[in-house]
């Protein structure tokens, strides 16, 4: 601590403890303490320094120069305490599924009081937190309640204690998760849709904590029947060569000491796909390239001819239909115009006979009595 004045007529200045005890008057010595020690004093200035800081040293610091009046000048020192390192309390290793945990992070001795931060897996979750003075420094804990599950287990949580005393240096302590808890099983299969001669694996996938101390496969409640074609190794149950006599109800057990677990595959064999024996008929002659799409000729015989292709007779039926079609128009288009035409001139005639036609003998007396008798007359006819 440094105190320097302008001006001085010879007068000594003076620094003083929070407790008003003088630690030095000018160059001289007044308090015995090996921490407090002189590192510069003149007629302008006076320089001390103290050593292993304290909180008993944190107060309000007095220059004096003695003059009249007497001035002076103060300055407060703040001590700052490092918090100790963090302790996590409350857990009993291993720990069962469903219990319920609590984690406490407790650090103490700080000043002004840490901050506790709690994190699972590197991300921040949300505790309970305490602040206690004692003796001038805060007593800190933070407490995290939880029910543990399998997803729990080697889960790290971590403490972290940040302090303005080392603002980028915070202190953690760690805890991993031990969380026993009884077998999960799963069977797993390479095969959607298995074949008669295929090869198939089936997994029994197990989770558990300790590990199973058992596991066992099974047929329909009873043993594997046939280990030539069947091996069991670790986990895994191989097929070789799957036949019919292979369809029932797998089953894969596991164990531990606080249960057991099990999952079952339902195994159907299919029958393997066949091909189509070898045509007995001569193969037909090289034809063009048809490029007609084909309806299936992955399995079709070679024998077998398309009834919907077209070929040389479909299109002579086609040509000789299209000309039926015209003749069938155009008579129609015929009967039509006569029907209108006779429409049209559709009548009753009236005409006036030869008179004396009634009492001919014959059709040539009558028109010659006619002409004989009615020549001047004039032969008339009406159309209706």
């Amino acid at each position: 601590m440094t105190c320097r004045v302008d001006s001085n007529d010879n007068t000594s200045l003076q620094w003083s403890n929070p407790a008003q005890q003088t630690l030095f008057f000018g160059d001289k010595k007044a308090l015995r303490d090996s921490r407090i020690n002189l590192v510069r004093a003149s007629w302008q200035e006076l320089t001390i320094s103290i050593g292993e800081v304290s909180l008993s040293d944190e107060g309000q610091y007095t220059c004096s120069l003695f003059t009249m009046p007497v001035k002076t000048a103060k300055a407060f020192l703040t001590v700052h305490r490092v918090p100790d390192k963090p302790q996590i309390l409350g857990v009993t290793q291993p720990v069962l599924e469903g219990d319920q945990v609590t984690l406490t992070c407790v650090t103490s001795g700080s000043k002004p009081a840490a901050e506790i931060r709690w994190l699972r897996n590197g991300k921040e979750v949300t505790g309970l937190k305490e602040v206690n003075l004692s003796d001038n420094t805060y007593t800190v804990k933070t407490s995290l309640q939880m029910n543990v599950d399998q997803n729990d287990d080697g889960v790290i949580y971590t403490c972290q204690v940040d302090h303005v005393s080392h603002p980028s240096t915070p202190q953690l302590a760690t805890q991993t998760l031990v969380v026993h808890y009884a077998p999960r099983v799963q069977i797993k299969h390479t095969q959607p849709f298995p074949q008669d001669g295929q090869f198939l694996k089936l997994e029994c996938v197990v989770r558990g904590n300790p590990a199973p101390e058992h596991i066992l496969w099974t047929k329909d409640g009873g043993e594997l029947p046939d280990l030539d074609r069947m091996i069991v190794e670790d986990q895994e149950l191989t097929f070789t060569s799957l036949n019919k006599t292979d369809n029932g109800t797998y089953r894969c057990e596991a164990t531990n000491h606080l249960g057991t677990a099990h999952d079952e595959y339902k195994l159907f064999v299919y029958d393997a796909p066949t091909t189509p024996p070898p045509s007995t008929t001569p193969p037909p002659q090289p034809t063009p390239p048809d490029t007609t799409p084909s309806i299936d000729t992955k399995h079709a015989n070679p024998a077998f001819t398309d009834p919907n292709a077209l070929g040389p007779h479909n299109t002579d039926h086609a040509l000789i239909g299209g000309v039926v079609a015209v003749v069938v128009f155009v008579t129609l288009c015929l009967i039509i115009v006569l029907g209108r035409y006779l429409a049209r001139h559709k009548g009753t005639y009236l005409t006036n006979e030869a008179k004396g036609a009634d009492d001919a003998p014959d059709a040539d007396t009558a028109i010659i009595n006619a002409e004989g008798n009615h020549a001047s007359e004039e032969k008339k006819e009406y159309f209706i």
